[in-house]
């Protein structure tokens, strides 16, 4: 097992018990990361308790049937924005009734990417009944001269990112509903 899915794991492993604890259940909308960060999740045992699912929206056509996002808001604002992201996680709890939170990253992995965009992804989480906190991520690659191995980086780094935000929100939520 290489050294970042070992992390990727941990990760998993980490957020499982945060989620058991606050009682919260998780549904996904992934763009960029095409599930990878459902995968991750679910090689944790016990984890459909607070899993929901994902919803793997990896085209903008996607992106309007499944979630009910608004062509012309994407159209507006780019698919790879905190708009977009905001859009995607609270549709994503809109139609999963039984999940209490909900995470969205959407962004562009290269090599094709508008260069001010490449590498970029957005990130949204939101709980039923909140706003949407985005976070805007850099995600990072060693493989400069690979562009199929960059884009493998960048969408294990997204869920890397991912993962981590999602527990420091949990974190911060935690600290303040229980000083």
């Amino acid at each position: 097992m290489s050294g970042s899915q070992q992390s990727l794991d941990r990760l998993a492993n980490q957020l499982f018990n945060t989620l058991e604890n606050a009682g919260e259940i998780l549904v996904l909308a992934e763009s960029c990361t095409a599930g990878l960060i459902s995968a991750t999740l679910a090689r944790v045992p016990g984890m459909s308790r607070y899993l929901a699912g994902s919803f793997v929206v990896y085209q903008i056509d996607s992106k309007v049937a499944w979630l009910g996002l608004h062509f012309d808001m994407i159209q507006q604002y780019g698919v790879v924005s905190q708009e977009v992201a905001a859009s995607m996680a609270k549709k994503a709890l809109h139609v999963t009734p039984h999940a209490t939170i909900a995470m969205s990253i959407t962004g562009h992995l290269g090599p094709d990417a508008p260069e001010e965009l490449d590498g970029v992804a957005w990130l949204a989480i939101v709980r039923r009944g909140g706003n949407p906190i985005t976070v805007r991520l850099q995600l990072n690659s060693d493989s400069a001269d690979n562009s199929i191995q960059r884009r493998h980086d960048r969408q294990e780094d997204g869920a890397r990112q991912a993962i981590n935000s999602l527990l420091r929100e949990l974190d911060h939520r935690h600290l303040r509903d229980h000083p």
